[in-house]
């Protein structure tokens, strides 16, 4: 290889390619689209699912299991991991596992398992504690404290009348 063939095939500015201007162009015509349909349409584009207007593998896969949408996505992050990560008297909340890159992706809770072992005195807040976690936590002279979880919702509860009774 020589100096002046680094670059060879390398455009930086290549020029857009114009379609539809004549059969000597080799993209007259039909300017790419094919013959008929939908995608001959100037703006028409497919949706990333779409296949061809064949029943999609989404409906072609039958429904499994139970999906609650209200449902709370619990975190769980190991005794032997916050050892691990944190200094001995270090205080470990929601926020500092996140920020330690334990409690990663999208979480509303965060439950504390007791797989592993721990040899340092922690401060821990979390959403839930498993037994064994809480009983390693405090064996290690750490503290446990349990976070409390999002408020109940309250319905509306209907008022008593304030009309008078009727005389009878």
């Amino acid at each position: 290889m020589k100096l002046n063939d680094v670059n060879k095939g390398i455009h930086k500015h290549t020029k857009r390619l114009r379609v539809g201007r004549g059969p000597g162009s080799g993209r007259g015509r039909t300017a790419g689209r094919g013959n008929k349909g939908q995608g001959q349409l100037a703006g028409w584009s497919s949706p990333s699912v779409f296949e061809g207007g064949g029943t999609p593998l989404i409906r072609r896969i039958p429904k499994r299991g139970f999906h609650n949408a209200y449902g709370m996505i619990v975190k769980a992050v190991n005794v032997g991991s916050l050892g691990d990560v944190f200094a001995a008297g270090a205080e470990v909340t929601p926020d500092t596992l996140r920020s330690a890159g334990l409690a990663k992706g999208i979480w509303q809770q965060v439950k504390i398992l007791g797989n592993g072992e721990i040899g340092k005195a922690l401060k821990v807040s979390a959403h839930h504690f498993s037994e064994q976690a809480k009983a390693k936590i405090l064996a290690a002279g750490g503290t446990v404290t349990e976070l409390p979880g999002p408020a109940p919702v309250v319905r509306k509860v209907k008022k008593a009348s304030r009309k008078k009774p009727v005389a009878g």
